[in-house]
């Protein structure tokens, strides 16, 4: 899952410095003080009577930026003309960019490539719609749709807001699968005109990854625009989260040495992600799953303003099981938060049965903290990238949409979802699997082709797929 952790960084200090009022070792000393650490130091600009210096100083958090700002700019004859940092200097103009494929040389390249020879082109789409996929970037191009309305752990910040976000996602699409992936923000947060927008735009892509959209929307969303349209739609938060997280579980349950069948789960957080874990967990063939959100474990005889919590109370709990977190948590085998910090105590961990394994996803900090749940647990995993067996969507949309795109899948099964969360445990060796590795690194390189050949073959299994397998293809030539 996407996180927002901290962590020390460097900022550039551009400051104008009068001369005759203040001296570079007053500085330098003033940031010290504060804090700050200085490793290097640039002229910018120098005149009789002002100097212009870039000071890169190490800080450890925003906060820390923002005191030795404020302590720069008591002092006389200092001007702080800017402040930025790594982070900020990376988004500078964007992260991404549009880049032509092959050089436009000469007159005789402009009429291929443009008129009159594309309208040739064009016509042969027309006349064959289905060439749209080999001759247009849709052979390629994945739309990451967003409308701002749940991003990263900062809610509802907009879709200007969330722009960065997706263009990041965009940059993992590229890198990891060679996938070309679009940022696309709506500034709207109405179902229909969402899904009316983005069937607008299917004709340019080859799927659709719907991202950071609030619940419940976001399922009303994804299971239209999955019927209504003929290319894959894929909404990260829910089924990228519950593919990670059974991946992890897969192996988890390997290190101690149980059946993923016959272990007690235990769900916090019954949203997007919730919703879809679980989901995951009964198709992997986990019969006993408990939902916990606010108001305690969801249980079937309930009645709930949220109809996906129907849903989830009709399909879970088989054992009828009611009260808070800490009444339905013990013997559990398996605890999967998906909600926010602090909600799963020391206590609770305690009363869970032998060797239990404990997936805390919230983020930026969990509902139990590795230091505080050593002793008691067996399997630790987070959402972070500072602890061990880190549960990262990045393992999973590159290499899915990979598979989609190379066999023209026309949409995403659940056992092609089931087939990616198997691809990813595997990539974990029995030599290589323990406590603290028991999901690969989202920059191992194996992933992405894992993936995409396990879900190509469920693809032409669930009979989704409309290029042909290699094995038909070699039929057919032998024929």
């Amino acid at each position: 899952m996407a996180g927002l952790n901290g962590g020390g960084t460097s900022i550039i200090v551009r400051l104008e410095m009068h001369k005759e009022q203040v001296t570079f070792g007053q500085i330098a000393t003033a940031i010290g003080d504060a804090g700050g650490d200085i490793v290097a130091v640039d002229v910018t600009r120098a005149s009789k009577t002002t100097t212009t210096r870039d000071i890169t100083v190490n800080v450890s958090d925003p906060q820390h930026t923002n005191t030795i700002e404020a302590t720069l700019k008591d002092i006389p004859g200092v001007k702080v003309v800017n402040i930025s940092d790594q982070t900020f200097l990376m988004h500078l103009g964007g992260k991404i960019e549009v880049t032509p494929k092959m050089p436009i040389k000469n007159r005789d390249d402009l009429s291929r490539v443009y008129t009159p020879g594309v309208a040739r082109v064009c016509m042969a789409i027309h006349e064959d719609p289905s060439k749209a996929h080999s001759l247009t970037i849709k052979r390629n191009t994945v739309a990451v749709v967003s409308d701002g309305s749940a991003v990263l752990g900062l809610g509802n910040i907009g879709p200007k807001a969330a722009m960065p976000v997706m263009e990041g996602k965009a940059m993992l699409f590229k890198q990891m699968a060679g996938v070309d992936a679009f940022p696309i923000c709506l500034d709207t947060q109405d179902t229909e005109e969402i899904i009316r927008i983005v069937k607008a735009l299917a004709p340019t892509f080859g799927g659709i990854n719907l991202e950071d959209i609030s619940s419940p929307r976001c399922f009303e969303i994804e299971e239209r625009l999955i019927e209504e349209l003929d290319i894959p739609v894929f909404h990260d938060d829910q089924h990228g989260t519950a593919v990670v997280i059974l991946a992890g579980l897969l192996n988890a349950v390997k290190v101690v040495g149980k059946q993923l069948e016959s272990c007690k789960v235990v769900v916090t957080g019954i949203g997007a992600a919730g919703i879809a874990c679980t989901k995951m967990l009964l198709a992997a063939g986990v019969t006993n799953v408990i939902g916990v959100d606010r108001q305690g474990a969801i249980v079937r005889g309930e009645t709930y303003s949220n109809s996906a919590w129907d849903w989830y109370a009709a399909n879970t709990n088989p054992f009828l099981q009611s009260g808070t977190l800490s009444d339905v948590i013990a013997d559990a085998d398996i605890f999967i938060g998906l909600s926010g910090p602090g909600v799963l105590k020391v206590e609770d961990v305690k009363r869970m049965a032998a060797d239990p394994i404990v997936f805390a996803m919230a983020n930026p900090t969990p509902e139990i903290t590795p230091e505080e749940a050593e002793p008691y647990v067996r399997v630790m995993a987070t959402g972070r990238s500072d602890y061990p067996n880190q549960i990262n969507n990045v393992l999973c949309f590159p290499g899915i949409f990979r598979g989609v795109l190379d066999c023209r899948a026309s949409r995403i099964t659940q056992d092609m979802k089931l087939a990616a969360a198997k691809a990813i445990a595997s990539v974990v060796s029995d030599d290589e699997l323990n406590e603290y590795y028991i999901i690969p690194s989202v920059f191992n390189h194996a992933v992405v082709e894992k993936v995409r050949e396990s879900v190509m073959e469920a693809a032409y299994e669930s009979g989704v797929a409309r290029r042909r397998s290699p094995r038909e293809m070699q039929d057919a030539h032998h024929e």
